[in-house]
């Protein structure tokens, strides 16, 4: 398992990735993209991306912050989504420039392209999707479905699937009915899982330890909506290069 950081540039920001591929298996494969929770790029994150890299993918986790240094402060990185919901453009340019990162690697089969987002890393998936960007398949766990430019799903050519838990104080219905209207409006192929006891952050083991109301793993909603994903992966990336 081959993992380093690398370094790019979008919207004038210094960023550092994390990139995970199995270099003992043969040919190019497809690639995957991980969004990290509104945190930025912590352990966790680059856990799913080894986790992708084990079963065959290239895997990219991106930075939004800078620097490769997630944020822990909940003052500090509240106002910094706030700005990239209000405008996604920065978002945006950030997620595809790292996809870019991803597509240029020797493994990667930049035909064969994916998106996975958790919490505001769903939002920021959902985005790149948005912008017209040439993914086959965008995921968003616990992802934030709201938009300030719900006109963009026209533009999205992925198939889309949110992972949500029915429970989540963050994605009330009237949210989930409003992506509803906007992806079918945008002519999208899309789907939703709603998860039944799961509330927001249902894949974080460490969610509960937040102390806040509704914020909790959910170790079921974890494990079907990591099943529903690969599901996708099948449907739209097609196999992975097995050969060792």
């Amino acid at each position: 398992m081959k993992t380093e950081d690398v370094e790019y540039h979008a919207d004038g920001a210094r960023l550092v990735g994390y990139l995970a591929v199995d270099e003992t298996r043969a040919g190019r494969r497809p690639g995957v993209l991980v969004a990290p929770e509104g945190g930025g790029l912590v352990e966790l994150t680059k856990t799913i991306a080894r986790r992708l890299a084990e079963l065959g993918y290239v895997a990219f986790a991106m930075d939004y912050y800078g620097d490769g240094l997630p944020l822990s402060n909940r003052n500090a990185i509240i106002p910094k989504i706030e700005a990239f919901m209000a405008d996604p453009s920065t978002i945006r340019a950030r997620a595809a420039e790292a996809l870019a990162v991803l597509a240029r690697q020797p493994q990667c089969d930049p035909g064969r392209l994916a998106a996975i987002g958790y919490c505001f890393g769903g939002t920021t998936v959902l985005e790149l999707a948005r912008s017209g960007a040439d993914v086959k398949a965008v995921v968003g766990f616990h992802s934030g479905l709201a938009t300030t430019r719900p006109q963009d799903a026209r533009q999205i050519k992925a198939k889309v699937l949110t992972c949500i838990g029915a429970l989540d104080p963050i994605i009330p219905p009237e949210q989930r009915l409003a992506f509803e209207r906007e992806m079918t409006e945008g002519g999208v192929d899309w789907r939703m899982n709603l998860y039944g006891g799961a509330g927001h952050s249902f894949t974080n083991p460490n969610s509960g330890s937040l102390g806040m109301p509704g914020f909790d793993y959910h170790a079921d909603s974890d494990r079907l909506s990591w099943a529903a994903m690969l599901d996708l992966f099948g449907e739209t990336l097609g196999p992975i290069t097995v050969a060792k």
